[in-house]
């Protein structure tokens, strides 16, 4: 560590963050090493360390050899204000170099609200901000992670975007600049080449062009780039090859998911209307309930977790859980170690599985109806019934549980008021099954009901719907408060206003960039937190460049638009999607994946064409 690092750290909220060292980080010796990678997270260490993709991405890229692969987050803004006085550049962890040194720098995009922080990385970096200031081959500027599936707004900024799943992709990427850079190739040349493998978008090879109204016309591909028309996603297609972090740094300061976390499978069979990550992480792929187990024991003796969490998005759907809770446990149980299911769902809880996570501690119940009316949910596609949530309710209150939290939406497409106070009443029949069962009254109950402001996304059925406006938002937040009174009941609600912009630029265009660039100079950084959030910044600095947010959140689209995402793929076909979506106002289910293919198109992207479900 440098003297200047040394005594600005004792000044900044926890130095942990900023020093490496950690335990399993990896350390190379310069000689051995010709490629550097700076695998970026823009947001703070905490919730970085805390990402699954980021652990994998690390470990894969560090097995190579001749590659260092080393990690960077977004400072806070005590320790960026001592760095920009102190002339110190964004370094990565694992060395203390700056990033302008490093060959490669990708950053992994979870997140809307992040958009200025990655600008706010690369300028502390030494960088410019945008992809054609940036002439050198090096170092290359990349991005990859949910909010890749729409590119365009932070598109002058990123040399290329990759869509998918990162494990492949990217060493064949690297392997392609190490080429470039042995045989002194041009930057553009590196580009052209890039993007002839599959699952990598070049934003500088495609031109939006708009109509009169604001409205795309087209994505013009440039003339000799040799781009793709259309850029279709990566999946690993084996699980079980797929490489897992058994020995992965052990943070030396608290985390948000300080903890082994073991992927269960990719993919969800479900297909609620309203979830991204439902559809662009099709298809279905499992790893084998065995090998789980192998990693999920192997990262414990490694790191002296004493908490293992069994990850997807819907883990109750894993078709081996209960033979891999049981395997788990015989190891957890003796040695104290708590077994968690973070993303349970209420048809699917049973009294089996009550038993066995209750073997070694209880943990928290959480359930995620996301409406409060049957008719609303079967318009979502959300496959739950109200009697689905009681009688799981009534497993865990008779097996002791006293608290449930509850996940609801507000501003769905369709919903009306009777929706919202649905919940209400949903809320109390909940209470009202404790009060019938529990063994244990003196303990009281507490249920907490959350609502969040939906968020029309890319490559869903929902992703032509209008967000309701901010005022209609708090009324219906309004009306279940005033309906929602019970002491045993806790109602907690999302501010509108960052879901408001997350819905700008989850749909947004490339003329968003701009208005980026702006607020971060306006001091827009961390947009994703309350202590640095302005909404009047963000409006000012979109008026400035001449852009209203209501055309991106607040507009229903048309079946025939161009959307600013059309050239890029999930493998999900735009058809179905919007069969999807006539299907909801009909009020008409989709049954899930095992139930029926229902041809969604996501099982061409496997070399065979068969689904896991």
């Amino acid at each position: 560590m440098n003297r200047t690092l040394e005594r600005i750290l004792p000044k900044v909220q926890k130095p942990a963050r900023y020093t490496g060292g950690e335990y399993n980080a990896v350390v190379k010796d310069r000689a051995q090493v010709d490629t550097r990678y700076a695998l970026c997270f823009p947001d703070t260490y905490e919730i970085g360390m805390s990402n699954l993709g980021m652990r994998i991405l690390y470990g894969a890229m560090n097995q190579v050899e001749g590659l260092w692969c080393e990690r960077a987050f977004a400072p806070w803004g005590d320790m960026e204000e001592e760095m920009r006085r102190e002339g110190i550049q964004l370094y990565g962890l694992e060395s203390g170099d700056p990033l302008c040194d490093f060959d490669i720098i990708g950053f992994s995009l979870g997140y809307e609200m992040a958009y200025t922080n990655v600008l706010n990385m690369l300028d502390l970096a030494g960088l410019p901000l945008r992809s054609e200031e940036r002439r050198d081959l090096a170092p290359l500027v990349v991005a990859g992670g949910t909010c890749a599936y729409n590119p365009e707004p932070l598109a002058p900024f990123v040399d290329f975007f990759v869509l998918g799943e990162g494990e492949e992709v990217t060493l064949e990427y690297i392997a392609l600049y190490r080429r470039a850079r042995d045989e002194d190739w041009t930057k553009e040349e590196l580009l052209r080449e890039a993007a002839r493998i599959p699952g990598i978008y070049v934003p500088s090879f495609y031109e939006p062009v708009y109509r009169p109204d604001g409205t795309l016309e087209e994505m013009r591909i440039r003339e000799g780039s040799g781009a793709p028309e259309l850029v279709r996603k990566r999946v690993v297609e084996d699980m079980n090859k797929s490489y897992f972090p058994v020995k992965t740094i052990i943070p030396s300061t608290e985390i948000v998911h300080d903890r082994v976390m073991l992927e269960l499978f990719r993919g969800c069979i479900r297909g609620c209307r309203f979830c991204q990550a439902g559809y662009v992480y099709r298809p279905v792929r499992s790893r084998d309930p065995k090998q789980l187990a192998e990693y999920g024991k192997a990262a414990c003796e490694d790191s002296g977790y004493q908490e293992m969490t069994l990850s997807s998005l819907s883990s109750t759907d894993y078709p081996c859980l209960l033979e891999l809770c049981d395997d788990l446990l015989d190891y957890c149980a003796p040695r104290d170690i708590g077994l968690s299911l973070p993303s349970l769902r209420a048809d699917t809880f049973s009294m089996n599985l009550m038993e066995r996570l209750q073997r070694v501690r209880k943990g928290g119940l959480t359930f995620a109806p996301e409406a409060g009316t049957q008719r609303l949910r079967d318009a979502i596609n959300k496959n739950v019934t109200e009697e689905d949530l009681l009688t799981s309710c009534r497993t865990a209150f008779s097996g002791g549980w006293s608290s449930v939290k509850l996940y609801f939406m507000l501003g769905l497409p369709t919903e009306t008021d009777e929706d919202v106070l649905g919940i209400a009443e949903l809320a109390r029949k909940v209470l009202q099954v404790w009060r019938d069962v529990t063994p244990n009254r003196r303990r009281g109950c507490r249920i907490t009901v959350s609502t969040a402001c939906f968020v029309p996304k890319p490559h869903t059925a929902f992703q032509w719907e209008p967000q309701v406006e901010r005022e209609e938002y708090l009324r219906r937040v309004k009306l279940l408060r005033d309906n929602m009174r019970e002491k045993s009941i806790t109602y907690h609600w999302h501010d509108p206003e960052t879901s408001f912009l997350e819905a700008v630029f989850s749909r947004g265009d490339r003329r968003l960039a701009d208005a980026i660039e702006a607020a971060w100079r306006d001091g827009a950084k961390f947009d994703s937190w309350s202590e640095y959030f302005s909404l009047e910044r963000w409006l000012k600095a979109l008026a400035a460049c001449g852009l209203d947010p209501a055309f991106y959140a607040n507009r229903t689209r048309s079946r025939d638009e161009v959307l600013p995402w059309s050239c890029v793929s999930t493998g999900v076909r735009t058809e179905f999607l919007w069969r999807e979506r006539e299907l909801a106002y009909q009020a008409k289910i989709t049954p899930d994946c095992r139930k029926q293919c229902t041809g969604c198109g996501a099982d061409k992207l496997y070399t065979g064409g068969v689904c896991d479900a």
